[in-house]
């Protein structure tokens, strides 16, 4: 391409350099821009005019008088550049070349307002007409001898001229091929010197990738490793450097001497000097750009090398934080072991506080329980014993009923039996009398039997009347005994009904006639409702209740959800567990959580007014405390 170039730059100068239309015969001729002259050639005037006072008088002096202006022009004619106007008190007159009688101008430069003035000349000395002529053709002969010497002069000229130009021609294509080959042999080298410099470069690269890899496999070893690694990577990376600024040193000296063998040729060769400064100039800027490519090659493996001795020092300082960090952090653990075995000492004095309390709490729950499973019982046992009384009143009616059908068929039975005795009595007063009377009729011996007998029967009566009583006296003691276990029954009745109104007076609000109040979430238009269920839960989280659940709470485990009823004096009415966290250990220390930080504030007077017991649910989150969500 740059030949080519060079080749259609050259014919193209030889092409413009041709000359057409010249004064010499032959073939067109070359010609070079700096050989014409680029300035205007003055024209050389000159006036013949006749000597004052000597106008009238025919002679030949006059003839001789203008010889030497006309030697003068023969002399100037080969080098008209030269020429300079003649004595002020001559006026200018052309005079290079007449063309004709009618005129004293050259042929090439023709002034047609000189032409009167020569007229005027002509008719004022008629006689001096001749010696003009004369003057003219020897002007005319001087002239075409001068053309043809300089005709002569320009056909040696253009002969020595192509003569050097066509030596010039070969010259300056030698030197081009010359050119060519050296440039075409700095290429080769230039390509085999970045060859080598690339594989350098890759080998280097490749070096210190592996001892880049290395570094960083010996550095998760050992710190002391990776800075010695890191102090050689500096070195190699100094000498990497030594090495590309003596190959960059190396390329700009060659690219200097190529610079100054080009400004030589470009001497030498004056016509492709411009050319050849261009193509210095062009060699100069690719050898700025590759010596910028190989700064900036330089530049970007140390920026590269550079990131990785940081990425080093990173890594360093990385290890060194970790260490700190790990110094920081068994320190931390001393630190928290220490204030963990304060806390367990604590959390145990709080634990056997809390143990006293739960089991105070919980004796006082199991009497609370013992108190409300006696009450359920005994409202049970009073249903039974109000169904029991019910059914016993009327049992008892029946059995009063049948009771005084017993006694007055009893009565009945004692009044005819008493009836039987009177009768029986009257009956063996008769007997005795009628037996009276017959032992009057019979012997004394049968009286005396008689009275006996009598006096037996007359004991075995009140005997009788006696034992009689005694059944009825008893049989009334059964039934006034009776009686009054039924009246203590029902006194007892009454009694228990009593104690069961008055305890149902005192019931607990977790039963269906407290008024309720249900919170899901955090928001609901109950203000007052709002603040006590978040007083609520900042009393829970602002406490140290994660001791409680610490440990469980690292075994893997779902959010419990949970549902606390708190009565309007603060108390916990109960902890229903919603959703269980998996983990029972966790499940039962919630109630215990809840129950350790009881009695909670009262219900203010506005939520007193329109609740009796409030449930509130919450999503337990364990971490460093306890979360309610």
């Amino acid at each position: 391409m740059t030949f080519a170039l060079l080749f259609s730059l050259v014919f193209h100068a030889v092409l413009l350099g041709l000359t057409f239309g010249g004064q010499g015969i032959g073939l067109p001729g070359f010609g070079f821009p700096w050989q014409d002259r680029r300035i205007e050639v003055p024209n050389l005037r000159i006036l013949l005019n006749a000597a004052r006072g000597t106008a009238a008088e025919p002679s030949t002096e006059p003839v001789a008088e203008p010889l030497p202006p006309v030697q003068a022009v023969a002399q100037k004619a080969p080098m008209p550049e030269a020429a300079s106007p003649p004595a002020p008190p001559v006026p200018p007159a052309p005079a290079p070349a007449p063309a004709s009688s009618e005129s004293a101008t050259a042929p090439s430069a023709p002034q047609p307002t000189d032409q009167p003035a020569a007229v005027a000349l002509v008719e004022r000395a008629a006689p001096e007409e001749q010696q003009q002529e004369v003057a003219r053709r020897e002007l005319e002969r001087l002239e075409a001898a001068q053309r043809e010497v300089a005709r002569e002069a320009a056909a040696k000229q253009e002969a020595e001229a192509a003569l050097q130009e066509a030596a010039r021609l070969e010259a300056a294509k030698l030197e081009l091929e010359r050119l060519e080959a050296a440039r075409q042999e700095l290429a080769l080298q230039a390509a085999a010197q970045e060859s080598a410099r690339q594989e350098q470069a890759r080998q280097a690269l490749a070096q210190v990738e592996a001892t880049r890899l290395e570094a960083e496999r010996q550095a998760s070893a050992q710190q002391e490793a990776a800075q010695v690694e890191s102090a050689r990577l500096e070195i190699e990376r100094q000498g990497a450097a030594r090495r590309k600024a003596a190959e960059l040193e190396a390329t700009r000296q060659e690219t200097a001497r190529q610079a100054a063998a080009q400004a030589e040729a470009a001497q030498r060769v004056e016509a492709e000097r411009q050319r050849a400064e261009r193509q210095a100039a062009a060699q100069q800027e690719a050898s700025q750009q590759e010596v910028a490519r190989a700064e900036a090659a330089r530049r970007l493996e140390a920026e590269r090398i550079e990131t990785e001795r940081q990425a080093a020092a990173q890594l360093e300082a990385a290890q060194q934080e970790a260490a700190r960090l790990q110094a920081q952090r068994a320190e931390a653990t001393r630190l928290e072991a220490q204030r963990q075995a304060a806390a367990r000492q604590e959390a145990t004095r709080q634990e056997a506080a809390r143990r006293q309390a739960e089991q105070a709490e919980a004796a006082q729950r199991l009497e609370a329980e013992r108190q409300e499973a006696a009450r359920v019982n005994a409202e049970r046992q009073a249903a039974a014993q109000q169904a029991a009384t019910q059914r016993e009143a009327d049992r008892q009616q029946a059995a009063q009923a049948e009771a005084t059908r017993q006694e007055a068929a009893r009565q009945t039975a004692a009044q005819q039996a008493t009836a039987q005795q009177e009768a029986a009595s009257r009956q063996q007063a008769a007997q005795a009398e009628a037996t009276r009377q017959e032992g009057e009729r019979q012997a004394a011996a049968q009286q005396a039997a008689a009275q006996q007998e009598a006096a037996s029967r007359q004991q075995a009566a009140p005997s009788e009347a006696a034992r009689l009583q005694a059944e009825r006296q008893e049989a009334q003691a059964r039934r006034e005994e009776r009686l009054r276990a039924i009246g203590r029954q029902l006194n007892e009745e009454a009694d228990r009904r009593d104690a069961a109104a008055a305890a149902a007076r005192q019931l607990p609000y977790s039963l269906s006639t407290a008024r309720r109040a249900r919170l899901f979430g955090r928001s609901d238009p109950n203000a007052e409702l709002i603040r006590y269920a978040e007083a609520w839960a900042r009393k829970i989280q602002m406490n140290m209740t994660i001791d409680l659940v610490r440990e469980a709470a690292k075994q893997p485990h779902t959010q419990p959800v949970v549902t606390v009823a708190i009565r309007s004096d603060g108390t916990v009415e109960s902890v229903t567990l919603v959703r269980s966290s998996g983990v029972a250990a966790i499940d039962e220390a919630i109630p215990r959580i809840v129950h350790s930080q009881a009695n909670y504030p009262a219900f203010s007077p506005a939520l007193a007014s329109e609740y009796d017991v409030v449930e509130i649910r919450r999503t337990w989150h364990f971490d460093v405390a306890v979360r309610l969500y």
